[in-house]
């Protein structure tokens, strides 16, 4: 069964922090890639941190780097996106997905909100 469920988003003001979790089925979770995207209103979606569960491989974009750290925990088939130094620009609809490569995501989550107020 392919399902990824989203949480903790919110809304904090600017310089607050969040902390998202992402929670895989064991298909979703083995397909060997998870990543966080957003998408905010009239802008396309951009991807914000991927990670390889297997061995821990990481990648940012660079509007996060510093700021965002994404995590794993195996055997909670977990992930973990901590924001920290949250700007209103970061407000966003955020997405979990799930794999097969660095830039082939299939299986997607319902998204979680996160509003940053100035």
């Amino acid at each position: 069964q392919a399902h990824l469920a989203e949480s903790g988003g919110g809304s904090v003001q600017a310089g607050g922090s969040l902390r998202l979790s992402c929670v895989g089925s064991t298909y979703t979770y083995s397909r060997g890639y998870m990543g966080w995207f957003r998408q905010a209103p009239g802008k396309e979606r951009e991807g914000v941190a991927r990670i390889r569960p297997a061995d821990g491989i990481i990648w940012y974009a660079d509007s996060v780097k510093g700021r965002f750290t994404i995590s794993r925990d195996n055997a909670k088939r977990t992930v973990y996106l901590q924001m920290n130094s949250l700007k209103p620009e970061d407000t966003a609809m955020y997405y979990c997905a799930a794999g097969t490569n660095w830039n082939r995501f299939e299986n997607w989550g319902q998204g979680t909100q996160v509003t940053v107020s100035s």
